[in-house]
């Protein structure tokens, strides 16, 4: 069994990026993702519409702590049982946005043996997001691109030459051994996806002392089940409050529910935030993640149901112009 790692900061696109390699290459894949919170929903993304002949596939969750430190006895004792049960011929490991991907490449060289190997990791970068993401987490961005083989571009597509060189240069400049790709994976030749699968991590990771990943980021969460909104109208006045702060300084959420008669899927990165249509799922889940999450508003609003008619409407003097527009 093959371990790739596909590391990047919370909203990069390497849920995407992993659906679009298992369509790619059509190779045996496990996938295991590491959601920051209790509640997952990337791997209710990845088996969503993905079905290639008889294969689909194997999503493992580990939630509530980083494997690269607080949870990797865990972790370690999952990539075992993966490799012993399951025995795919991939394991690709979707780590949290937040974790230090030299650690966990640590963590997997503690268990490697005769039968499980390391591929070159690959960590996505938000390219619009990459001043911002060295400022506030320069330690977490720095260790995914010096850990990594390949790092990928992603929400650049539109970007000019000068300036996709210009990320190039400084991603270089940190890690000069590491295939920097400014063209779309999209874009790259079926030889390209195949090689991803075929390299063997020869990169020494980052040496850092033990520490859980949690103190070096301010980063908290929460994950909300039985989410709803009455139709997609109250979703989109929910996203704009959301983006202007009114629950918090969330960097990101994400999330699938029903609005009415019909069910969406929303992102939130940063300041931006999208809506799709999805098939109907068996439940309905948001997670947030940033710093001073109102957390008890985000139920008010998502989990109405739960609350009594009495409670949701007690006026708050310090509710937001927006809570009162649209009325959750």
């Amino acid at each position: 069994m093959k371990i790739l790692v596909v590391s990047g900061f919370l909203g990069a696109g390497k849920t995407t990026f992993i659906k679009e390699l298992a369509k790619r290459t059509k190779k045996d894949f496990a996938v295991m993702e590491n959601e920051f919170g209790a509640v997952g929903v990337d791997a209710d993304f990845l088996e969503d519409g993905f079905s290639e002949g008889d294969k689909t596939l194997n999503i493992w969750e580990m939630t509530e702590g980083c494997i690269c430190c607080s949870v990797k006895t865990d972790f370690a004792a999952s990539v075992l049982t993966i490799a012993n049960t399951v025995d795919p011929e991939y394991l690709i490991v979707e780590p949290t946005g937040v974790g230090m991907l030299s650690r966990i490449i640590e963590n997997i060289r503690k268990i490697q043996y005769e039968r499980i190997g390391i591929l070159r990791p690959v960590t996505i970068l938000n390219g619009k997001m990459s001043s911002r993401y060295k400022e506030e987490f320069r330690e977490i961005y720095e260790d995914q691109v010096k850990a990594a083989g390949t790092v990928l571009i992603s929400k650049m597509e539109n970007a000019d030459s000068k300036e996709l060189a210009a990320l190039g240069e400084e991603l270089s400049s940190i890690n000069p051994k590491a295939e920097i790709c400014l063209t779309h994976y999209t874009k790259q030749p079926r030889e390209w996806w195949d090689a991803l699968l075929e390299q063997e991590e020869g990169i020494h990771a980052l040496k850092g002392k033990e520490s859980n990943v949690e103190k070096a980021s301010p980063l908290e969460s929460i994950g909300l089940k039985e989410v709803e909104l009455r139709n997609e109208n109250e979703l989109l006045l929910f996203l704009q409050g959301v983006v202007a702060g009114v629950f918090g300084d969330i960097c990101r959420a994400k999330g699938y529910m029903k609005t009415g008669t019909a069910w969406l899927r929303f992102d939130v990165v940063e300041h931006a935030y999208s809506i799709t249509g999805i098939e109907e799922m068996p439940d309905s889940k948001a997670v947030f993640i940033g710093k001073n999450i109102r957390r008890t508003l985000l139920r008010e609003v998502l989990q109405r149901r739960l609350y009594t008619e009495k409670q949701f409407k007690r006026p708050k003097k310090s509710a937001h112009p927006m809570l009162k527009r649209s009325r959750i």
